[in-house]
């Protein structure tokens, strides 16, 4: 295999022998819904407008803590060096600062990551997703289960996973976001 760069649309440049590389540059370039690699298997990520509700009800809570923290919080690529991985969580807080003109954010620069299970990837974001999020570093990650109506949130991230595990708690039950957040998540209308 040649180890000189090629040119892809619009003059972007990746080097064929890199298959990380190339994976992660075909992923975004590619056009539609929102698309992310797991594992290596490209991963279309269509939300319904219930899911996205989900995401919006966190975000609307969180929304003063974003203001005192400097932080934003979207959905914004985050890559996972060295691995066949390059998630779009349904949310993620990250410094404001950090997000002027960056592509893509590393695991261990958010805040908060917070996925939203569907149907079709419920499975994904309780063990794969959550299980790579501690490797790579988050500090914590709220999986919000909408097929097993609970909550729970993962705190401590370390080789093994997560040290701390919150829930699951049934849906209504109030769920403490900690230190920098320092507030209750209402859950009653997830």
């Amino acid at each position: 295999m040649s180890s000189q760069p090629h040119s892809g649309p619009a003059g972007h440049s990746y080097v064929a022998d890199d298959p990380e590389t190339a994976l992660k540059f075909a992923i975004q370039h590619m056009r539609g819904d929102r698309v992310q690699l797991v594992e290596g298997v490209i991963d279309q990520v269509p939300p319904t407008w219930d899911h996205e509700d989900v995401a919006d009800r966190v975000r609307e809570q969180i929304r003063p803590a974003l203001r005192v923290l400097g932080c934003i919080a979207g959905s914004g690529n985050l890559d996972l060096p060295g691995s066949n991985n390059w998630y779009v969580p349904d949310l993620t807080v990250v410094p404001r600062e950090l997000a002027k003109g960056a592509r893509a954010l590393l695991p261990d620069q958010t805040l908060l990551v917070v996925e939203v299970t569907s149907e079709s990837n419920g499975d994904t974001d309780r063990i794969v997703e959550r299980r790579r999020y501690a490797e790579y570093g988050a500090p914590l990650y709220l999986l919000v289960d909408r097929q097993e109506r609970s909550c729970t949130l993962y705190a401590e991230p370390g080789e093994l996973g997560y040290q701390v595990v919150d829930g699951p708690h049934p849906f209504g039950t109030p769920l403490r976001l900690p230190e920098p957040f320092g507030l209750d998540l209402d859950t009653t209308e997830f």
